[in-house]
Order: structure tokens, then C-alpha cells, then sequence
């Protein structure tokens, strides 16, 4: 894991999504120290942003806890990291799973996230994990700076694409699924230069609470993550060379997170063995800040 004080070379990444195999250091979507105890067994999950950063190691913990795993990438720009999380889920899955798929998909459009469930279902027959994950994120420095195109395109990717495949999942999720929506420490304690992304991680927060309430009485759980600064393709891809240096420096624990350090709160809220009486919440995985839930 990263140390306290380390610092990131200068590197940026001038489009996004941000390519992961490019970055120096790799961030760590696995770690020898996780010991699995089968608690997804039997169980198909699907992962969107699957192909790196918080994605990848999501992805990995569910094949190593015996689930079938299915995530969505970018195609053209994220195929590279998409083959790599592939090469990865197949080391880490359990003999009684089925091989992971990877599913191309731009999933701020409804008939792309009809698709990806369809093509889940059609090789699995079923859901019953789902992972709200794909992100996008740019600098401002003022409201004045975010046009109505580039604000529609981060609510699609970011929101949008949370409403629409959980709307297609749903019909194929039973009682004890469950829905995990990833948001953000910024929808807590606010971010001024990523302000469109910041409103879109609180709306992920309300969305989580407001659809717990929803199917609560179906029996499907749905909670939420938001992580603190973590060392992901985002970060390249969104900030200047000398900010990535210090990355993760403001929080208390003095670094930035590894994907690896947030995936067990997925694994927590996916398991029923351990989070049966658990809707409507979020965990904060951030490196010590105190938030008001």
C-alpha cells in the first residue's frame, strides 16, 4: 500500500477515461494480505467502470469471493485496461464461477444500458449484485467555466447511467440482490474545482437513499461508497502534473488510497452474510475525514 508521505511522479493523461496502464505506479487492485471467504458464491454481479481504478478491484474481490463477474469499459480508449482486469478476474476466479466478460458500452444512453443487462442476462441468466461505478470528471474554476454540453455529459455519465441500467436490472434482480452506488467523499464536504462532478456524487447519495426506500420491500438492499482521494486513472486524466505529485496529501492518514483499500466495503455491502440489515447507507472509505452522514 502506499506509505505515508509518498508522492506520485509528474504524470498527466490529456483525455479521458484515463488509461490505468499507463500510470506510474499502477494503482493496486489487489493485495496478497485479502483473504476471500466465498461469500459471493453463486453469485453474478456486474460492475460499470469495471476495467480499472475502484472498478478493477471491485471486480477482483467479487471473482476472488467466488461470484461471476460481468464489467463495462470504454471501447477504444480503455481495451487495453479491459484485457489486463480480464487476464486479472481470470487468476482470481473460483472454479465453480463462470469466466468474466468485458461489455463496451457508452452508458449515458438508455439503449446502451439495455444492452449491457441484456447481454448479461442472456450469459448468466440473472443478476444479483449491481455496481454503480463508471465516473467522468474535469477541473473549473468557476461555475461560469461549465457549459451546458459538458454538464449534460457528466450527468449522463455519472448520474444518468445509474438511474438507466438499474431501471433494466431491476427486472432481472431478486429478493436478497443488491444495488452499490459508488459517490464520493466531495458530496459531503464539497469541491470547488470539480463542482459538476461534485453534484452529481450528491445526487448519487440521494438517489441511494431515495431507491432503498423504493425496494426496501422487495427485499433488495441498496447502499453506497464514497471514497476519499484514491489513486485511479481520473486523477491523471483530471489534474496537472505537480497535483498528482502530492495526491492525497490534505487527508489525515497523509496519502492517497489504493482502489484495493476500497474494494472490502463492496464486498461488505454485496455479502448478505454480513450486511443483511444494511439499506440506504454509505461507507467512507477516505483516510480519516469526518463527515456529516
Amino acid at each position: 500500500m502506499a506509505t505515508d508521505g509518498q508522492k506520485f511522479p509528474p504524470q498527466k493523461q490529456d483525455t479521458q477515461p484515463g488509461k490505468q496502464h499507463v500510470m506510474d505506479p499502477i494503482p493496486q487492485a489487489a493485495t496478497q494480505q485479502y483473504k476471500s471467504s466465498n461469500k459471493l458464491a453463486g453469485k453474478v454481479a456486474l460492475v460499470t467502470g469495471g476495467d480499472s481504478g475502484i472498478g478493477q478491484a471491485v471486480c477482483n474481490c467479487f471473482a476472488l469471493e467466488g461470484a461471476t463477474v460481468a464489467f463495462t469499459y470504454v471501447k477504444g480508449q480503455e481495451d487495453k485496461d479491459a484485457k489486463d482486469t480480464l487476464e486479472l478476474l481470470s487468476q482470481s476466479k473460483r472454479a465453480e464461477a463462470k469466466d468474466a466478460i468485458a461489455i463496451a458500452a457508452d452508458l449515458g444512453y438508455d439503449k446502451n444500458c439495455k444492452r449491457v443487462v441484456d447481454e448479461v442476462v442472456d450469459k448468466f441468466g440473472r443478476i444479483d449484485i449491481l455496481v454503480n461505478n463508471a465516473a467522468e470528471q474535469y477541473k473549473a474554476s468557476s461555475v461560469e467555466d461549465i457549459d451546458e454540453e459538458r454538464l449534460e455529459r457528466v450527468f449522463r455519465t455519472n448520474v444518468f447511467s445509474y438511474f438507466l441500467v438499474t431501471r433494466h436490472a431491476l427486472k432481472h434482480m431478486k429478493e436478497g440482490s443488491c444495488i452499490i452506488n459508488t459517490t464520493s467523499v466531495n458530496a459531503y464536504k464539497g469541491n470547488a474545482r470539480l463542482l459538476d462532478y461534485t453534484s452529481t456524487k450528491g445526487a448519487i447519495v440521494s438517489f441511494t437513499r431515495g431507491l432503498a426506500l423504493q425496494l426496501v420491500n422487495k427485499g433488495i438492499r441498496v447502499n453506497g461508497v464514497a471514497p476519499g482521494p484514491i489513486w485511479t486513472p481520473l486523477i491523471p486524466s483530471s489534474f496537472g502534473e505537480e497535483e498528482c505529485v502530492d495526491f492525497g496529501k490534505q487527508v489525515p492518514m497523509g496519502r492517497a488510497g489504493q482502489p484495493i483499500e476500497v474494494a472490502p466495503s463492496y464486498v461488505f455491502l454485496a455479502a448478505n452474510v454480513d450486511s443483511s440489515y444494511i439499506t440506504g447507507q454509505v461507507l467512507h472509505p477516505n483516510g480519516g475525514y469526518t463527515v456529516n452522514t
